[in-house]
């Protein structure tokens, strides 16, 4: 039994002699419990973006202007912050990632960088930059297209790489850390039915930006239409009948269509042959108000963008006292947040490249928008008498000063 044992043993090249087990240190992980259940049937596939990106952009930013000045305000106003980079809690005037940020790359500059990156989060609902590394450095950042990029994630559900795709050509971004630094960053709005992809505004204001649109071309209709529908031609015939003939009627609707028809022919009279009875039809006004449904519609998208209607001179709207009070508002809620989580999202990306720990964040103090704010808070702190003067300059966001420990009487 022993020598069939080990003739089997070389058969399947397993040692002639048993050997002791060697027992190596279990290493532990820290992963998601849940990840791999993500993953589990897209794993090294690419995941598709849940809509049609083409028809979204189109009907909703293209033909509608209301989306269209909700993306543009929140793209360019976003751009216009200021970044500040915290470098061991001390803030640095000169640094690579503030040159990096402020030329991107040799087309952009990095207001144009980050007015396209924050234009493509609201009408797609997910923003990506691309690293150009030579050796150690950062050399470049490019804004890439969400409609061609697919995510394809890993075992563990994150993504372990990216494709773009342009043209038929596929190129795929491995997630892979070259000098701690990935090659794609995404930033994605949240989504709740979808592991991967953000949520476009665009896809939640969909049924107010369809009214808006459809009440549009409701209205152009009737003006082609002299703005009424004009009334009824009745027919009669010497006979008695009532009925034009074939020939007859496309003559008489060929007539109406290229001579009365238009904004140059409102008001055009009638020129009628024998029994032919003309019999005026209108719509009450409370028919044709198309012009509060718009207003509706148009307050709805502006929710949904976090944009107050104010701003965009959507009448009815009463929510603030005055257009500052408004502007403040869309600064606070809607501007900051998106800037802010943009700064996390770039400091966790780029951080590693970077010898010592850095942070990127905005700098409040250049945005003018604030400024009744901040003189209000430098007011009240200067009048706390009970604060150290270093106390007061932490408040405000200062660095301390020598000597500043002191209530200084």
């Amino acid at each position: 039994m022993a020598s069939m044992l080990k003739n089997l043993g070389r058969l399947f090249g397993m040692p002639a002699e048993p050997v002791e087990p060697i027992f190596l240190p279990k290493i532990e992980t820290k992963k998601s419990a849940v990840g791999g259940l993500f993953a589990f049937h897209h794993q090294g596939q690419p995941v598709w973006t849940p809509r049609d990106y083409s028809a979204l952009a189109q009907e909703g930013f293209i033909k509608n202007a209301v989306a269209y000045r909700c993306v543009r305000m929140i793209a360019e106003t976003a751009a216009s912050v200021k970044w500040r980079v915290i470098e061991e809690g001390l803030e640095q005037t000169e640094h690579p990632l503030l040159e990096l940020l402020a030329m991107p790359n040799p087309v952009q500059g990095g207001s144009d960088l980050m007015e396209t990156f924050y234009a493509y989060v609201q009408v797609a609902g997910n923003g990506y930059l691309e690293v150009v590394q030579l050796e150690d450095d950062l050399r470049e950042l490019h804004v890439l297209r969400p409609d061609r990029m697919k995510i394809v994630p890993g075992a563990q559900g994150w993504p372990e790489a990216y494709e773009y795709t342009v043209s038929g050509k596929t190129h795929r971004f491995a997630q892979t850390q070259d000098k701690g630094v990935r090659p794609i960053m995404h930033l994605a709005l949240f989504h709740p039915t979808n592991d991967h992809y953000g949520l476009s505004p665009l896809e939640a204001a969909a049924i107010g930006i369809d009214l808006h649109n459809a009440a549009g071309a409701w209205n152009k209709a009737m003006l082609d239409n002299s703005a009424r529908p004009s009334g009824a031609l009745v027919f009669k015939g010497s006979d008695g009948s009532s009925n034009l003939t074939d020939e007859q009627f496309e003559r008489l609707k060929h007539e109406l269509e290229t001579t009365y028809q238009g904004a140059a022919n409102a008001g055009r009279p009638f020129l009628l042959e024998g029994g032919l009875d003309w019999k005026s039809m209108g719509l009450s006004p409370k028919d044709m108000d198309f012009i509060e449904a718009k207003h509706v519609a148009a307050r709805e998208i502006a929710l949904a963008f976090g944009v107050p209607p104010m701003l965009l001179g959507i009448p009815g709207d009463n929510t603030f006292n005055n257009y500052a009070e408004a502007n403040r508002n869309f600064w606070r809620q809607t501007i900051l947040p998106l800037v802010g989580k943009t700064a996390q999202t770039i400091t966790r990306w780029l951080a590693p490249a970077y010898p010592k720990p850095v942070k990127l964040w905005y700098d409040i103090d250049q945005i003018e928008a604030l400024s009744p704010e901040r003189t209000a808070l430098w007011e009240r702190i200067q009048k706390a008498d009970f604060l150290t003067v270093n106390e007061k300059r932490r408040a405000v966001g200062f660095d301390p000063v020598e000597g500043g420990d002191s209530h200084g009487d």
